[in-house]
């Protein structure tokens, strides 16, 4: 007779499926591979969904907000966590009276940089709790000495600013050595044109559109720099990955991006400065052969953060914020 299961029932509530190939999908994805020890999750576009739980987490503010209305009406003494993500973190909360109500009706808010408690209203900042998002630490391969290999990795979304990489490509002249490979669907048809004709203008740019994750992260593996130009988000998985795959970052001086590589981190520019942005691809083009230089400054400063990306950490926080109630 099989044992019974005494593990409790989590229900993970994520608006992004594995047909949306986003970052909440992968963070649901991976939450639920990382509680598995502690309990039986299920995941769901929505809550009721038909099943018992003992236990609520739903992913984004906004969008989750029916489920957690529904959750803390009919269980108001099980518990509900709420996990913040880019869009609803750095504008939803501000301003969506049901991403509002979501937060007050959570009993703990997880986020997923250090930085991001400070973007939540003061009256509930003390339910927060830092989850930085872990992943599978890769090799760091040999990287090419002809030119300085630069990816961009995110959809296409005016809160990604893919227009700063449009203008530091042109900006930039072929001959310099500097390539950049952007990675990610354009989520709007303007998005796709100005891509297209970007790299028609400027053969050292390339838009590879959506590639498969592995495909990706391999990419990004090869690459010598992660450029992340983000206008009001962060890019906790590109900037996670890259920093598990012994790439360093150039990222705009945003929440989102300070919160994953640390206030004293040099690889920062402006958000939006396509001057400041080209003169530190320059830079760091020049002295990428140098054992001292702004490149390899930037992936020892990277290597010191790894440790916060790692599994065993992700999940042990996580446990942790299911822990201990009320």
């Amino acid at each position: 007779m099989p044992t019974p299961d005494a593990r409790p029932r989590l229900c993970l509530v994520t608006p992004a499926f594995a047909d949306a190939n986003n970052g909440n999908w992968q963070t649901a994805q991976r939450w639920a591979r990382l509680l598995a020890p502690a309990w039986r999750v299920r995941l769901a576009r929505e809550w009721p969904d038909g099943e018992p739980a003992d236990a609520l987490l739903a992913l984004h503010a906004r969008r989750s907000a029916a489920s957690v209305a529904a959750w803390a009406e009919a269980h108001p003494d099980r518990p509900l966590l709420l996990a913040l993500t880019g869009t609803d973190l750095y504008r939803d909360i501000a301003t969506d009276a049901a991403a509002q109500r979501s937060l007050a009706l959570a009993h703990r808010l997880i986020v997923l940089q250090e930085r991001a408690p400070l973007t939540v209203p003061e009256r509930w900042r003390d339910k927060c709790r830092v989850v930085f998002p872990s992943g599978t630490a890769w090799r760091t391969l040999p990287k090419t000495d002809r030119h300085l290999r630069v990816v961009v990795l995110g959809h296409l979304r005016a809160e990604k600013a893919p227009e700063v990489v449009f203008e530091a490509a042109r900006a930039l002249a072929p001959g310099e050595g500097i390539r950049i490979d952007h990675i990610g669907a354009a989520l709007e048809p303007a998005w796709a044109e100005a891509a297209r004709a970007t790299a028609a203008a400027c053969p050292h740019y390339r838009w590879l559109g959506g590639l498969p994750h592995v495909a990706a992260r391999r990419r990004l593996q090869r690459a010598h720099l992660l450029l992340h130009p983000s206008a009001m988000e962060g890019g906790a998985h590109a900037v996670m990955e890259a920093v598990l795959s012994g790439t360093p970052v150039l990222a705009s001086r945003v929440d989102g991006n300070v919160g994953m590589l640390g206030d004293a981190y040099a690889g920062y520019f402006p958000p939006g400065d396509v001057p400041a942005l080209v003169a530190r691809l320059r830079q760091l083009r020049q002295e990428m052969a140098a054992p001292r230089g702004a490149l390899a400054a930037l992936q020892a400063q990277c290597g010191e953060r790894a440790a916060l990306f790692r599994p065993d950490t992700e999940q042990a926080r996580l446990i942790d914020c299911l822990a201990g109630w009320p």
